[in-house]
């Protein structure tokens, strides 16, 4: 339907309250990046919309079904139901090119929809359906939206889990945000970035947040016995290992 293809619906009903006939809308997946969603950004479609036309001769049109009244005998009637009809002039539907722009606004979500009014399938008795353009948001390489909120995940090396470690994230618009650990990192450790999320659909002003896990990169290789010795040293922990159910550990916390 959105390339040209159209069906035409025939109206029914009384003369009382009889509805205008309307076209089917149409929905259609739009594609949007997460840098869009956070920036912001302009779209523009080109969309082949069937337009009428005129053409010779007539047809029938506005149909809708009226009680007729039939004498039968002295005192008989008989009532019944029949379809009547106008003539209205004849058209045809000639497909026409027409650029649509989309505006992505910040912070809308996966699956919102922006509506074009009366750009829907055509009626040809009555009116044009609407065009709705559903959001689908892309999937990116660093970041996972939940909501207005950000996950990404950071893989360091053992050293800079030890001894902390200063870097910069680009975010979705080029801006860094600076990230300093000046304490060890264990593996799984989560540190949050308030207003360093998306924009709030509602008040652009408000940002989510945003959430860096930490992975750790364990060196290859093996060690002599002089630096295990001087890692025992340094790091003064006993050996420990402890069996749990890591899905329920809270219960038994």
């Amino acid at each position: 339907s959105f390339f040209g293809d159209f069906s035409f619906f025939g109206g029914g009903g009384g003369n009382r309250d009889r509805e205008i006939p309307r076209g089917g809308d149409i929905v259609m997946d739009l594609d949007v990046t997460l840098e869009e969603l956070y920036s912001g950004n302009f779209v523009e479609v080109v969309r082949y919309k069937p337009v009428a036309k005129p053409a010779k001769g007539t047809r029938k049109c506005n149909c809708r079904t009226e009680m007729v009244t039939q004498q039968l005998g002295p005192g008989r009637f008989q009532m019944t139901q029949q379809q009547v009809c106008d003539d209205c002039p004849n058209v045809k539907m000639v497909p026409e090119e027409k650029l649509l722009e989309i505006e992505i606004e910040p912070g809308m979500r996966d699956g919102q929809e922006y509506p074009f009014v009366a750009e829907g399938e055509p009626h040809i008795d009555g009116e044009p359906g609407d065009l709705r353009f559903k959001i689908k948001q892309q999937k990116h390489r660093r970041f996972e939206r939940k909501g207005d909120d950000l996950y990404t995940n950071v893989t360091i090396s053992l050293k800079d889990a030890l001894v902390g470690f200063e870097m910069d994230i680009q975010h979705l618009d080029g801006h860094m945000v600076h990230v300093v650990r000046d304490k060890i990192t264990w593996p799984g450790a989560r540190m949050r970035k308030p207003g360093e999320g998306m924009p709030n659909y509602e008040n652009n002003n408000v940002k989510g947040q945003l959430f860096i896990t930490f992975d750790i990169d364990f060196p290859k290789g093996t060690l002599t016995e002089e630096e295990k010795e001087a890692l025992i040293k340094i790091l003064k922990q006993d050996s420990k290992q402890v069996v749990y159910n890591g899905l329920q550990a809270s219960m038994f916390a």
